[in-house]
């Protein structure tokens, strides 16, 4: 697998997602391909920086006297680092701001969302050799650190904090409705392309809601970079472009819907509104 792009080059940060996309692989460089993707949000801003700055985080941990201990150090050891030397944080005082889903304004603030600080955790505890993923939770990302059969799960945007079972439950409830209880699946690790799309999705969300469309499809040609196998990307892209006016770019996307999604309701939709775009065109 190539490695990111030393410079901002569209065409290899591109090709650089779209390799990793089609890996197939559930561990990434997650860390460089968020950078890769932030890219796209900031063409003039060189990696170089950035970049060093993951490699300073991972080498500071590694010299933190918890990272020879067990789990529980681990998770110490990032915490001193990431949060405390380095001075990063949640931000909840403008979370929906969309620099905390662009890394490298994630890295210049020191602020971010869950999973931007999420990414920085599995960063620096991967260089490690620790087992260190982003997990299935609802709402709110959560990271798990194991080593055989002992695991912690951790809320990077909350201090840090060891999750135990009563404290996941009240962030569930609090993130998806009082009614919410905790199921099995929410502990499941999830691959990381699925936290990168998670990443990107939360920007593509924002953009959405501020109506600014054209960005908003611009973030999900490059979660397409990522997941082109995705039936609901592309039906998202077609819809995107179809409100802004470009019905080829609408229909292409369209025609991807029907060529992947599985038979039923969701292909049915795509293949008539498809249908509808063509007679306009012609």
């Amino acid at each position: 697998m190539s490695g990111a792009p030393e410079h901002y080059d569209p065409e290899a940060c591109a090709s650089f997602l779209r390799e990793l996309g089609a890996s197939g692989e559930r561990v990434l460089p997650i860390a460089e391909a968020a950078l890769a993707l932030a890219s796209f949000e900031r063409p003039r801003v060189a990696p170089k920086r950035y970049r060093e700055h993951l490699g300073v985080l991972a080498r500071d941990v590694g010299r933190h006297p918890g990272a020879s201990g067990g789990v529980a150090e681990w998770v110490r050891a990032l915490n001193e680092i990431i949060l405390l030397k380095h001075g990063y944080s949640g931000d909840d005082q403008t979370y929906d701001d969309l620099q905390n889903a662009n890394l490298m304004r994630v890295v210049d603030r020191r602020k971010g969302l869950p999973v931007a600080l999420g990414i920085l955790y599995m960063h620096a505890g991967r260089a490690q050799g620790w087992e260190t993923v982003g997990l299935a939770f609802p709402g709110h990302f959560l990271v798990r650190l194991s080593a055989g059969p002992e695991q912690l799960i951790l809320d990077p945007f909350h201090g840090g904090r060891i999750c135990t079972a009563p404290e996941l439950r009240e962030l569930l409830k609090a993130t998806t409705g009082s009614s919410s209880e905790l199921q099995s699946e929410y502990y499941t690790p999830v691959p990381d392309r699925d936290v990168l799309l998670r990443l990107q999705n939360n920007l593509k969300a924002r953009l959405i809601q501020m109506e600014q469309y054209e960005r908003a499809v611009r973030v999900t040609e490059t979660m397409l970079m990522l997941g082109p196998d995705l039936p609901d990307l592309w039906r998202e892209a077609g819809l995107l472009h179809a409100r802004l006016g470009n019905m080829r770019s609408a229909a292409a996307a369209l025609e991807q819907v029907v060529l992947r999604a599985p038979e039923g309701a969701a292909r049915h939709q795509a293949a008539a509104l498809l249908q509808q775009l063509r007679s306009k065109l012609n």
